[in-house]
């Protein structure tokens, strides 16, 4: 056992050789093994980059594992001693967040169909699924803590690269776009809107300035799932993947905090999707009892709402 669910942890590991099994609720009759990593990957860095408990048990495969352990106070040599390293831990989080997103769209629309369950082929296979996570990672509450600590920071201060100005009402991306850089706002505000422009119109969020948006479009290249658009007259800064390295030497804090937001980002997501899946099991429970759902329970799914957005 490498580090246990729960513990505190003050260093991250990059796999040099061999695998490690990552396992929910491990030791417990419903444990879960989320996943299997091999050489290049990271463990454990969401807990030294934000400072919350290991959210998993980590467990070295069958042929052992050969690792780099980097304490908290080697991060920055860590980066410094190779310019590759910034974007490999970037990119690592950001396909671990697009990973989990793409989880939690699918349990969301799970959700969505569970009042047509009948009609579903194979919708009590879905649900076991979901509820089998929820079970494993009954218990653990992840925290968002890192979001809030990040946004204190004053991100206009120190060396950018590119900073665009964006008259109040200016769309800054459309939903469906390809995505390629993420956004820092230093002045103003931005609204993130689904259908926007049309009859379904709906804002679901509006950010401020030290906030950070689009990292799913840097770090997969994918459509955009939502319209940004500038609701005041607004200064805007957008990082590209190939911009990190150099971001780093010019202004080494501003790389801690995106790397502080795509782990706070992680972490929030995972208590969405926490949360979603207990809706699932709760519902698994009645089915497994042949019973209808409950009126409360009915009306938790109908008041269920997905809350994602790029």
């Amino acid at each position: 056992m490498i580090f246990r669910q729960g513990d505190a942890g003050n260093s991250f590991f990059q796999i040099l050789d061999g695998s490690v099994d990552v396992i929910l609720g491990y030791g417990s009759e419903d444990q879960l093994k989320l996943t299997e990593l091999k050489k290049d990957q990271f463990l454990g860095e969401m807990a030294v980059i934000d400072q919350c408990p290991r959210s998993a048990t980590a467990v070295a495969g069958p042929d052992g594992v050969q690792m780099e352990e980097i304490t908290s106070g080697e991060v920055n040599a860590y980066l410094d001693e190779d310019p590759g390293h910034v974007e490999l831990l970037v990119n690592y989080l950001g396909a671990r967040l697009k990973d989990l997103t793409g989880q939690y769209q699918e349990v969301s629309t799970l959700i969505r169909e569970i009042r047509d369950a009948e009609k579903k082929e194979g919708f009590a296979a879905k649900i076991k699924k979901f509820a089998g996570f929820y079970k494993a990672g009954k218990g653990s509450k992840p925290s968002a803590e890192v979001l809030r600590q990040t946004s204190e920071l004053e991100h206009s201060g120190g060396y950018a690269k590119k900073v665009v100005e964006y008259p109040k009402g200016t769309v800054i991306f459309k939903e469906g776009e390809r995505g390629d850089c993420i956004y820092d706002i230093h002045f103003g505000s931005v609204g993130i809107y689904s259908g926007y422009g049309t009859a379904e119109e709906t804002k679901l969020t509006q950010l401020y300035p030290n906030t950070f948006f689009g990292e799913l479009g840097m770090v997969s290249g994918e459509p955009r799932s939502a319209t940004a658009v500038a609701l005041d007259d607004a200064t805007v800064e957008l990082i590209h993947p190939e911009d990190l390295n150099e971001l780093f030497e010019k202004n080494p804090p501003k790389i801690g905090m995106i790397l502080g937001h795509l782990s706070g980002r992680l972490r929030k997501l995972t208590e969405e999707y926490m949360s979603a899946c207990s809706l699932v099991y709760d519902v698994s429970q009645n089915l497994d009892k042949n019973q209808p759902l409950s009126a409360e329970l009915s009306e938790k799914v109908k008041a269920f709402s997905e809350k994602l957005y790029d």
